[in-house]
């Protein structure tokens, strides 16, 4: 029975489908079957960040609506042999999705799928509800800005009380911390919020810390999720937080202010 783990934030922008595909690439890559739904119908992306765009035929609310079936809808990735990817609608509007509907699907997929990340819109709206309602686990995304903060912290409080283990009085869903767009030169001028200041006031376990980095938008132009760049301190991030994730214990890396030597500080250093 695979395990469903919702994507999701407050804020929109602050790289939820980079870490969908990033986190669903690396669990593809250890050996898990996984699937990476994209929930946010009218406006999907998940596609273009997999370099899947052109491939799709049938999407989630096709699938819904039963206007195909799963195996129709499901595009294989060309790199590797167990990552798939169900893209949203673009032409549907975001009541296209029902409880029902979504239940029936992500049932399915439990069968075949090791892991299922749903990549959520940001927000409260019906997409996002539904995207962490079936959740067992969720890595919510923040930015160190305290607005980005604050909005996690209200969907944290939405994950306690409005999921299907909520309503069952089951086991709460497990909740991950992944700030994004770090920047320790900008935490060390007061411009940016610390990891510290951020798991105080969210008080969640951190999975992971993403340095900002040019890498992320080459890898998303390019239809490539960026933990294939396992030369970039982004790609780099995103493993240690998938090994996190699958329970290994890693050192948070990236962190500190990088000490430059002489030749970066004359000619610019490479992100």
């Amino acid at each position: 029975m695979a395990k469903i783990i919702v994507v999701t934030s407050g804020k929109g922008g602050v790289g939820k489908t980079t870490t969908s595909a990033a986190i669903g690439t690396g669990l593809a890559l250890r050996g898990h079957k996984t699937v990476i739904v994209d929930f946010d119908v009218g406006l999907r992306n998940l596609d273009l960040i997999m370099g899947c765009e052109r491939r799709v035929v049938y999407d989630f609310v096709n699938v819904v609506n039963e206007e195909a079936n799963l195996q129709q809808a499901l595009i294989k990735d060309k790199r590797l042999e167990n990552l798939y990817v169900l893209a949203a609608s673009q032409t549907r509007d975001k009541d296209a999705l029902t409880q029902d509907g979504v239940e029936k699907v992500l049932t399915e997929l439990a069968k075949d799928f090791d892991f299922v990340i749903c990549d959520s819109p940001a927000g409260i709206e019906k997409g996002a509800s539904l995207a962490m309602y079936f959740a067992d686990e969720a890595i919510v995304v923040t930015n160190p800005e305290v607005s980005s903060v604050r909005d996690s912290d209200r969907m944290l409080g939405l994950l306690s009380s409005k999921s299907r283990r909520a309503a069952n009085n089951e086991e709460p869903i497990k909740e991950h911390l992944l700030l994004t767009r770090y920047n320790p030169e900008r935490v060390s001028k007061g411009e940016m919020l610390g990891v510290e200041d951020v798991e105080e006031i969210l008080a969640i376990r951190l999975l992971g810390v993403i340095p900002e980095s040019t890498a992320v938008l080459k890898a998303s132009n390019s239809g490539v999720p960026v933990i294939l760049d396992d030369q970039s301190d982004a790609g780099q991030a995103y493993s240690d937080a998938v090994d996190r994730l699958l329970g290994k214990e890693m050192p948070h890396r990236f962190l500190d202010v990088k000490k430059k030597g002489w030749m970066e500080r004359l000619f610019g250093g490479r992100e």
